[in-house]
């Protein structure tokens, strides 16, 4: 199972909003397949593993483990389910059942009633943990939330400078930097506040690592941009969640009027509507530290650097400990996890 899992792990930023899926096949304790779900719309794990047995006359004495619970609905793919039946697999083991109401146990209860043998819930806790973004989408209703920043040694995300100032005020390493991109490549969305739109002018791309763009995100309000802002013509989606229609709309940047007073909970709802499971939260302060204040996150990534500002924008302040840490380059990154 522990081989499914880091199987699995290979498809993060690839399948979503599908969850991560690994697959092995094992006759007389010797794998004679394997595979994993590569791509959102292609082949699910369970295919390419049996797909890669040479004999297939083999699966009839063989156990499949899997990751998670086999689909058994037609959705992008045939069921999974119905494929193991085909294929005269007596014994399944599964990690964690589908936390998919289209899903949730029919997949085991299909098997079972045809004569599998089925066992649940081998290395659980670290299925759970790597598929928690399509967990929290399902379960929650809403995005897995990371909230990112690069706070200085002595606490500050940004220097006091003049309003005629304008640009990204770099804090961590360029090897961050590529870290930060990585990051962003694993994850469907990407967001921020207009104060950091008209401030820093982001390209909120993935141009330093390999990896999808995310989906942009703008909190605006009652307010219009500055339609010369790069992310509104760099022919790159972008959603932009505001009450006033700017001349910013085209056919790549779509504008969403809020659902509620709540800029923030109309930007989940609106993400959640478009079958978006995770977004990453990027700035600026006002708006990081809205989301820790109404405790509506998941995790948070903080990458503190070397250097001194001795004064300037305070960053947010985690009411609780880390939960890990480790050094990248010369900064040191802290991870939180909501409690």
């Amino acid at each position: 199972m522990q081989r499914c899992l880091n199987l699995a792990e290979n498809g993060l930023g690839r399948v979503a909003p599908n969850p991560m899926v690994g697959c092995v096949i094992v006759k007389k304790d010797v794998i004679i397949g394997e595979g994993f779900h590569r791509s959102y719309g292609e082949a699910h794990a369970e295919v390419n593993a049996i797909n890669s047995v040479k004999n297939r006359l083999d699966l009839e004495e063989a156990t499949l483990y899997v990751s998670l619970e086999p689909c058994s609905h037609h959705g992008k793919t045939p069921p999974c389910a119905d494929l193991i039946l085909e294929s005269k697999i007596p014994r399944v083991v599964i990690a964690q059942t589908d936390p998919n109401p289209k899903v949730a146990g029919s997949g085991i209860k299909k098997l079972r009633e045809a004569g599998i043998e089925v066992s649940v819930g081998v290395l659980e806790e670290k299925a759970k943990e790597l598929n928690r973004r399509f967990r929290t989408f399902h379960e929650k209703k809403r995005p897995h939330i990371i909230l990112k920043w690069a706070v200085t040694a002595d606490g500050y995300m940004d220097s006091v400078r003049p309003a005629d100032k304008k640009g990204i005020f770099w804090i961590s390493s360029p090897e961050s930097k590529k870290l930060v991109h990585k990051w962003r490549a694993e994850e469907g969305a990407i967001l921020i506040g207009k104060r950091t739109l008209e401030v820093d002018d982001p390209s909120l791309d993935t141009r330093d690592y390999f990896g999808k763009d995310p989906l942009r995100v703008v909190l605006v309000g009652d307010k219009e941009l500055n339609p010369n802002r790069r992310i509104l013509n760099d022919g790159k989606p972008t959603l932009i969640i505001g009450k006033k229609r700017g001349g910013y709309d085209s056919n790549y940047v779509e504008f969403s009027p809020p659902h509620c007073e709540d800029l923030a909970e109309s930007a989940l709802e609106a993400l959640h509507e478009r079958n978006i499971n995770s977004v990453i939260i990027e700035g600026g302060a006002y708006t990081l530290q809205h989301f820790l204040e109404t405790r509506i996150w998941d995790e948070a990534r903080i990458i503190q650097s070397t250097r001194t500002l001795g004064g300037g924008l305070e960053a947010p302040k985690i009411p609780q400990a880390h939960s890990a840490s480790y050094s990248f380059g010369t900064d040191n990154v802290f991870l939180y996890r909501n409690k």
